[in-house]
């Protein structure tokens, strides 16, 4: 299923963990880098590990990568044993090797606890990201990527004007390289203004528009927005279930739809998703 809102919580703040499973997300990120100070860390793995003990909904957590990495991975062990952990962040990634590392690690775990998969997600955030991308898509476990554009612009010296027309090609280079790899639709970058609804509504359309499937956030406020922006409409689904009853009757091959449209494979798998985002959007 297509998560459309993937809600970020600092690890070392157990209370909101619990909270933030109750705030709508489709998915909760509890993260060890970027929202933990670097004094805070090995507290905020010591949170992290009681409240996975604890947990029986699984959830992702964003790790930090280098020299820390090992650190946090031994601390989601005992997650992967419990079926607690949905997946895992890997930001700032750039080499394909990584990636390969945590999912032979995950491996080992599995078949000592067999469960369900831990997926992965690696974050593209860096020149060296970007041009990895394609790669990085394609390595074990890759189910999404995840685009930073904050860290990214400033590597590159962009300025965003209000219709962010000089993001583009970084949107375009993350969403090209997940079809080619094979997997999901991208998730787009979290906007730090969690008071301007209207504002994130606009841009969030405009990720939409260009292939994401959802989107990070760091406030609970930015949830609902997001997810209506990526739930479907009742005309959508309403004109994906006639898409794939015609699909149907006719054999599976390609035909004209009521408007005198022609429907093919890949029309068909449009419609497929569009029903998809529409069942996670339903209540649970």
């Amino acid at each position: 299923m297509s998560a459309r809102s993937h809600l970020y919580v600092p690890a070392d703040a157990p209370d909101k963990l619990t909270k933030a499973l109750t705030r709508g997300a489709d998915s909760v990120i509890a993260d060890l880098e970027d929202a933990v100070a670097p004094d805070r860390k090995e507290g905020a793995r010591r949170s992290l590990r009681q409240w996975l003990s604890q947990l029986t909904t699984p959830v992702w957590v964003r790790v930090n990568s280098g020299a820390a990495l090992e650190a946090d991975l031994d601390v989601l062990a005992d997650g992967v044993h419990r079926g607690c952990l949905e997946g895992i962040c890997l930001p700032k990634a750039e080499d394909p090797a990584d990636l390969h590392r945590i999912a032979g690690w995950l491996d080992g775990l599995e078949r000592e606890h067999p469960g369900p998969p831990v997926a992965l997600a690696p974050i593209v955030e860096s020149a060296a990201g970007l041009a990895a991308a394609v790669s990085l898509a394609r390595a074990p476990r890759v189910t999404r990527l995840q685009l930073g554009e904050a860290d990214l612009s400033a590597e590159l010296g962009i300025e965003a004007s209000a219709d962010e027309v000089e993001l583009a090609h970084l949107r375009g280079a993350v969403v090209l390289a997940s079809a080619q790899a094979g997997i999901g639709p991208p998730v787009g970058p979290a906007s730090t203004d969690f008071t301007d609804l209207d504002r994130l509504r606009a841009t969030t359309l405009r990720l939409r528009r260009f292939g994401f499937a959802g989107r990070t956030c760091v406030h609970p406020r930015q949830v609902t927005v997001v997810n209506e922006v990526f739930t479907p409409s009742a005309e959508q689904v309403d004109r994906a279930r006639r898409t794939l009853a015609g699909f149907t009757a006719a054999g599976s091959g390609a035909f004209a739809d009521e408007h005198g449209r022609m429907v093919d494979a890949a029309v068909v798998r449009a419609a497929r998703r569009v029903l998809e985002t529409a069942e996670q959007g339903q209540p649970r």
